[in-house]
């Protein structure tokens, strides 16, 4: 592999680790405590700030802010991070902080995401794999997101919410709770369950079997008018015969905040 492209209004940090192939863009800072992974391309006008790890064949697009002190008042100067995994698409003016110690102190974004122009990722956020956020998409600190969520176009989440596998959030919905997986959220103010995300799950090799155990899962949950906890044992019902409907029954029994129903 070629060695790396620095252009040569780039200013990078001795201490910096830039691997075989990667490229940094005019104007672009890198500073001391950064990593950047084999083939990475970090394009023009963009700052990384450490200590930050990126990745393998990320494509970083101009004025992107990455690595960023933690938006929170009671950061005070901590030794905090940002990793992120390979082949992630990070498109203009994206916004991605480092944790904070009292948060864990980690930010964390997995594999093969795209992040759309203005996405903004707060502090101690963990981002699974095969994500996609639209232009604008806003996560508080402490928000985990499962694999393969889209979040549509200023589409914002409230700290410490978790996002499970599959959700679809749509554009403008604000979610201030727990989004199970497979979940499709629409705007209404803060955002409500409105069925599953039948068409993701289709385009995902879903059979009809799976898809079928999921809505009725979502009918005892979501639709039934029953109380969370009766709707929780007709799940421990359907999950004897759903690996799918295991999962939305785990997540349901590991959340702190309350469930958006």
């Amino acid at each position: 592999m070629a060695a790396a492209a620095i252009h040569a209004s780039a200013s990078v940090d001795p201490s910096a680790v830039i691997g075989e192939g990667a490229s940094i863009g005019a104007f672009t800072i890198v500073g001391p405590g950064v990593e950047i992974g084999a083939g990475t391309r970090i394009g023009p006008h963009c700052s990384v700030t450490g200590p930050t790890r990126i990745g393998r064949d990320n494509h970083v697009h101009g004025h992107a802010a990455i690595g960023g002190e933690p938006q929170d008042k009671k950061f005070r100067g901590e030794p905090v991070r940002l990793e992120i995994g390979d082949r992630n698409v990070i498109r203009e003016f994206t916004t991605l902080n480092r944790g904070t110690g009292d948060g864990g102190g980690v930010t964390r974004i997995g594999d093969d995401n795209w992040l759309l122009a203005y996405t903004h990722v707060a502090h101690d956020c963990v981002i699974g794999n095969h994500c996609i956020f639209s232009n604008n998409a806003t996560l508080a600190g402490h928000v985990v997101v499962g694999d393969h969520v889209i979040l549509s176009g200023f589409a914002g989440v409230h700290q410490f919410c978790r996002i499970g596998d599959h959700a679809f959030i749509g554009m403008g919905a604000f979610v201030n709770g727990d989004v199970a997986p497979f979940l499709m959220v629409a705007q209404e103010g803060y955002g409500r369950p409105r069925g599953i995300n039948a068409e993701g799950l289709k385009r995902r090799g879903f059979d009809p079997e799976r898809i079928a155990a999921i809505k009725r899962a979502y009918r005892a949950v979501y639709m039934s008018g029953e109380a969370l906890d009766e709707a929780r044992a007709r799940l421990v019902e359907l999950a004897e015969g759903s690996d799918d409907v295991r999962l939305m029954l785990d997540f349901i029994e590991g959340g702190d905040r309350p469930l958006l129903r």
